[in-house]
């Protein structure tokens, strides 16, 4: 073991430590998370015993769980919940009901005692945000209708647990107690107080005082932070957590027009601070206690990683949902959150539970954190293997994404355009303005439902859905264009039209050479590239300003200023897209 010199020393020595460790995690493709728990465990007791300075790493802990519960506040849209409609609030409450039945019973039989039972049970019920929403933005997937859903369901998740925790902190507060009633009315009051106070705060006070800061964006993160220490202490002195008043000072500035500078420039420092929490987890972990408890984790993990899905899928497809949408979404709840650690460790300052129950609920974050990871980075190819199998868990009719897709639909169709973005609703128009019938079709709702009150023909769908493509009049259209600039999803557009049978013609959109190549070889017609295309029409345009106050020749001598005709039929279109290009 080394002796430092100081607590500085020390934590310098832990952050180098953990940027080694995350480094090979990132290397070998795994969660962070799970590289500074185990960065605790080997800095810990049971391998170096490097971590000394426990008071001051369990302070950063604190404050990291603080900006963590301030940044969930903070980026809490309701509105979000209210869009998605029953979809959220089903799945979301649905499977925290079902995992927590099924999971406490599963826990009893694994010679569980009965709390610990409940808390590891409630532990298994909760997702994590953070990596959910991380992998899907990284995917470009946070968007379609399953990121939708997911993140919907996701703050139902964060909801629960916010007054789960409630719920223990009463508990334990009243549990010390020998009036129980009164206790509980006592904090019951004092929660109203407290509610009433924020409520007022956000609609007198916020508006007026952080328009008056915001000339310093610095200072208004500070104020934020301050905010959410102060609120936690406050929550903290009032008998609640530390974690419920940093919480609810995120939701007192969630409706500011300063969230989202605010959270983005949180988000870091959460992560840093986080770091601190998963280290002093690891560390309080023995190893020893840890060994005979791997085979009811791999039963718990199993459970999670399978169970879960299931029961999204059983609702989702219930509720008429497609069997593709309700398994990608299922896939986001195949793995337990940072919250369910933070619960666990809660327990533990109750008086709840043992060390040993906390262990487990790491030791199963561990191995579901890790694997499911895999599972959505590799979720579509995941779904064409088990695609015949999944059928039980879709109506007959999925009326959710079916419904309504005819609306705004011509006799006769030329071109089915993915993606009514900038660049495709810019061509879409211009298509439409030559007389070509377009068909859109994009993966955004709102997108879709803007191009139907105009009468334009659209469909909801998203083109990595290899079943999507057999709803299209594929035998009417000449040819199918994608502006959706994502390999990945080109190729697998590419593939189902291949296999539907589809006779027509291809163009993909490519940003880089070497995709451009990647289309051509599985079969792409035509590969569009914006970017190349902008800059020759830019300096065609150039060029001709140039040639207003003097003629413009060419190595020959002739003139290289030129009129075009536009195609004006879809034979025509299909010359002008055939041409060469650069």
């Amino acid at each position: 073991m080394i002796a430092f010199d100081s607590v500085f020393h020390e934590i310098a020595a832990l952050l180098l430590f953990a940027a080694a460790i995350g480094a090979i995690a990132l290397w070998l493709r795994q969660p962070l998370i799970v590289s500074y728990i185990l960065v605790g465990i080997l800095a810990g007791p049971s391998v170096l015993g490097q971590v000394m300075a426990r008071d001051q790493v369990d302070l950063l802990a604190k404050m990291g769980i603080a900006v963590l519960l301030f940044v969930v506040g903070l980026k809490l849209d309701l509105h979000l919940i209210r869009t998605l409609g029953r979809v959220a609030l089903a799945t979301g409450l649905g499977q925290v009901l079902f995992t927590s039945l099924i999971g406490y019973f599963l826990a009893v039989a694994l010679g569980l005692e009965p709390v610990t039972a409940l808390y590891i049970a409630v532990a298994l019920t909760f997702s994590s945000t953070i990596i959910i929403v991380k992998l899907l933005s990284d995917k470009r997937e946070i968007d379609t209708l399953h990121g939708r859903i997911a993140v919907g369901f996701l703050i139902v998740q964060d909801i629960v647990v916010v007054l789960v925790m409630i719920g223990l902190s009463a508990f334990g507060l009243a549990g010390a107690s020998d009036q129980v009633g009164k206790t509980l009315l006592f904090l019951l009051l004092k929660g109203a107080g407290l509610l009433a106070g924020v409520a007022l705060l956000m609609r007198y006070v916020f508006p007026h005082l952080l328009h008056h800061l915001a000339r310093s964006l610095e200072l208004v993160v500070l104020f934020a932070i301050a905010w959410a220490i102060f609120l936690a202490i406050l929550g903290d002195t009032l008998g609640f957590s530390k974690e419920v008043g940093a919480f609810l000072a995120g939701i007192s500035l969630a409706s500011t027009p300063y969230r989202e500078a605010i959270g983005t420039r949180l988000v870091s420092l959460r992560d840093f601070l986080l770091l601190f929490f998963f280290i002093a987890l690891g560390s309080q972990l023995n190893l020893d206690s840890l060994g005979a408890q791997i085979g009811p984790s791999l039963m718990l993990s199993f459970f999670v990683l399978i169970g879960n899905p299931l029961i999204v899928m059983v609702i989702m497809g219930f509720m008429g949902y497609r069997k593709r949408t309700g398994f990608l979404a299922g896939l986001t709840v195949a793995q337990i959150s940072e919250f369910s650690l933070v619960l666990g460790a809660l327990g533990v300052s109750l008086g709840h539970i043992g060390r040993d129950a906390l262990g487990l609920i790491t030791l199963v974050g561990m191995i579901t954190i890790c694997l499911s990871t895999y599972l959505i980075l590799y979720s579509a190819p995941l779904y064409r293997r088990l695609a015949p199998w999944l059928g039980v868990f879709e109506r007959q009719f999925p009326y959710r994404e079916r419904g309504g897709e005819e609306e705004g639909l011509g006799p006769f169709v030329d071109v089915i355009l993915f993606g009514l973005g900038r660049y495709g609703n810019h061509m879409a128009r211009d298509l439409i303005r030559r007389k070509l019938n377009i068909l859109g079709v994009d993966f955004d709702r709102q997108v879709v439902a803007a191009w139907h009150r105009e009468g334009l023909p659209a469909r909801y769908g998203d083109a990595e859905d290899p079943e999507f493509p057999a709803t299209l009049p594929l035998n009417q259209a000449q040819w199918v264009v994608s502006t959706i600039p994502q390999l990945d999803v080109n190729l697998s557009l590419l593939d189902a039209l291949h296999h539907h049978g589809f006779s027509g013609r291809m163009a993909f959109t490519a940003h880089s050479l070497r995709d451009a190549e990647i289309l051509q070889e599985s079969g792409a017609d035509l590969i569009l590239t914006p970017f190349a295309h902008a800059a020759r029409e830019a300096a065609e345009l150039l060029i001709e300003e140039t040639c207003i106050e003097e003629t413009c020749r060419n190595e020959g001598g002739e003139t290289i200023r030129e009129n075009r005709t536009l195609p004006r039929t879809a034979k025509d279109w299909e010359s002008e897209l055939s041409s060469p290009r650069e």
